[in-house]
């Protein structure tokens, strides 16, 4: 009996060691001499010499003049990898989709082919009619109550400007509780279908949006205001805008450009997407530099094409770069922004 739990000890002794100790060992010294640069993580530097990111992860780049990686469910979080898990009949998903196409989509056809929608996006939200009725606003928050609370809760200035609006209505905030017994403290978020139905009566043809101006000290102070124009318009409302112009001929858009990677964190993006960004990309970098847009163009689609690689050697799939290992190029090539 002994002699049987002592083999059973050494044994989990020596499992232990080889599998936990030498094991590990052996394979960290493999790839410390033999691909040093990817078993440290594939960190890479920038032009002052610090460490600005891997190879491996995507990190969001939101400045014109920066290719932009894939959408992530996982804000580009590292220690949060995930997809949004959202189905084809979740609103969400197309809603998210929509918002990254409204701004730069263009026209496929027509007498307005090569031109940008967005303007006329602008325009048919100014006139304030969704389906041969008024109140656009007011139409989006009934029908995706989700979408409304979301916008309230996804910044605090949001939630700041519900807040003062309640507190300047405090009647209808008290039929809302009337109308909502389960509710008798309603939260921002609790009144966002309210706040935008009332918003949308007392200013037709205008969304809550962020807005910069000069302060009484010379400083920027940004705040919510009612607008008519701009980003949030052109994102958020281009379905609806779809929705009322079916026959509409649009260019297509990459499927990367509006679909998150499983983990969320993909540093790659195909070479299609990232020529369909070339235009936005080279047309910043030329007016920053004062240059001619079709040279810097030229040399950026020539970097596009140095950069570019094959799955498996181009057995499988599509061209792809990498984002960051491109943006680096750029910032080389171009240096910093300012």
């Amino acid at each position: 009996m002994l002699q049987s739990v002592s083999k059973s000890l050494w044994l989990l002794i020596f499992g232990v060691l080889l599998t936990c100790g030498i094991y590990p060992q052996i394979l960290w010294g493999v790839g410390q001499l033999l691909f040093p640069f990817q078993a440290n993580g594939s960190i890479v530097d920038g032009p002052d010499g610090k460490p600005v990111g891997s190879l491996l992860v995507a990190q969001p780049f939101t400045k014109d003049e920066y290719f932009q990686p894939r959408p992530s469910a996982a804000s580009y979080d590292a220690t949060a990898s995930s997809s949004s898990a959202l189905a084809p009949s979740n609103y969400a998903l197309r809603d998210r989709a929509a918002r990254a196409i409204g701004p730069v989509a263009v026209y496929s056809g027509g007498p307005k082919k090569g031109q940008p929608v967005a303007p006329d996006v602008e325009f048919w939200f100014q006139a304030d009619r969704f389906g041969g009725k008024p109140g656009i606003v007011a139409q989006w928050a009934d029908a995706h109550n989700g979408l409304a609370q979301a916008w309230v809760t996804g910044d605090p200035t949001h939630a700041a400007y519900v807040d003062v609006w309640s507190k300047a209505n405090s009647d209808i905030v008290a039929q809302f509780v009337k109308d909502n017994p389960a509710t008798p403290k309603p939260a921002a978020s609790d009144l966002a279908v309210v706040f935008f139905e009332h918003f949308s009566k007392d200013h037709p043809g205008m969304f809550p949006s962020s807005v910069t101006h000069k302060g009484p000290d010379g400083k920027d102070v940004t705040e919510i205001a009612p607008v008519k124009e701009g980003s949030d318009i052109q994102s958020i409302f281009f379905d609806t805008w779809r929705q009322d112009h079916p026959d509409a001929q649009l260019q297509d858009v990459p499927g990367d450009y509006v679909t998150a990677s499983g983990s969320g964190l993909d540093p790659h993006i195909t070479l299609r997407n990232a020529e369909f960004q070339l235009d936005r990309v080279a047309g910043k970098w030329a007016q920053n530099l004062k240059r001619d847009p079709a040279e810097v163009r030229k040399e950026i689609d020539a970097l596009l094409q140095a950069h570019a690689s094959s799955p498996g050697g181009g057995l499988f799939g599509e061209p792809i770069v990498n984002v960051l290992e491109l943006n680096l190029e750029l910032r080389k090539r171009y240096g910093m922004t300012s």
